[in-house]
């Protein structure tokens, strides 16, 4: 069963806001996002250089007219800072290749922010919108989101071409994520 919302839950961790990305966000969001570093490792979809407000810009025509209904986006924030926006999760009802995307800011990498980011919301992914199944996708080469997808319990599926901002990338790996393997993983980490 699919449902359908128009504002997003707010989750919080152990270190993390996971909130509805808003307006107010867009200056944080581009003081992180606007690096080569982070969208290199992007799809070539999204533009570099970057053009001055287009963050607001995509926010306004890319991200609010769909927000709850068959996108959902998060903004994340350390509890220390619930001002700035650090990174943003992304989700999408139909996979195009993925159904799940995220950037982080380059000074928050490494720390396993992301990692503990995507928990709250697979669990929303499968168990309030009705999510049987999520594609995910990465760069061949950018271990660091690779790392997540297994850590989350996805299986590789397939390497196919594919156009990413940094031109060294010519190929990204398709994951699978089945609300059947996402439970069996969460059920394991409780019984730890």
């Amino acid at each position: 069963m699919t449902k359908i919302m128009n504002k997003l839950p707010t989750f919080i961790t152990e270190r993390l806001i996971l909130r509805e990305v808003t307006e107010a966000d867009a200056p944080s969001y581009e003081k992180n996002f606007v690096d080569y570093e982070v969208i290199s490792q992007l799809t070539a979809a999204v533009p570099w250089p970057y053009p001055e407000g287009g963050v607001l810009d995509y926010l306004r025509t890319q991200i609010f007219p769909h927000q709850g209904k068959d996108r959902w986006v998060w903004a994340i924030f350390l509890k220390e800072n619930p001002e700035e926006a650090i990174g943003c999760i992304d989700l999408w009802r139909e996979a195009k290749p993925e159904n799940r995307g995220f950037w982080l800011g380059r000074k928050y990498w490494g720390r396993g922010i992301m990692t503990e980011a995507v928990e709250p919301v697979m669990d929303y992914a499968f168990n309030v919108l009705g999510f049987e199944k999520i594609i995910l996708a990465n760069a061949v080469g950018n271990e660091r989101s690779r790392r997540i997808k297994e850590k989350n319990g996805a299986y590789l599926l397939r390497t196919e071409p594919a156009k990413f901002v940094n031109p060294t990338y010519t190929e990204h790996e398709i994951w699978e994520l089945t609300k059947e393997q996402w439970e069996l993983r969460r059920k394991n980490e409780n019984a730890q």
